[in-house]
């Protein structure tokens, strides 16, 4: 089981991402479990967690988040694919970084 941490300023678009992403994992039959938290609260989700996707709303924290996350790769989700909650794909390109698909 793959754990993916989306993180967002808010939360409200991000969770809708999650929902894609679990519809997604459902179809494409994929082991992970995906979570939307807020910027402040990154440290308390580190643990267990194999990847990171930014929004693009805060992808001016890519270093910070990098330098906090240490080995756990990151990653800015793209805008079009973010726009048009593309579940879907963000799951497909996070799943080949882990090299899970």
């Amino acid at each position: 089981m793959k754990h993916i941490l989306l993180m967002c300023s808010a939360g409200m678009s991000t969770s809708i991402m999650v929902k894609k992403m679990t519809e997604a994992a459902v179809e494409i039959n994929a082991e992970v479990m995906i979570k939307a938290i807020p910027e402040q609260q990154l440290n308390d989700h580190l643990a267990g967690t194999d990847i990171i996707l930014l929004g693009p709303q805060v992808r001016f924290l890519l270093d910070k988040v990098q330098a906090v996350a240490k080995d756990i790769p990151v990653r800015v989700i793209d805008t079009m694919d973010y726009g048009t909650m593309n579940g879907e794909k963000i799951l497909r390109q996070a799943l080949v970084i882990l090299g899970s698909h």
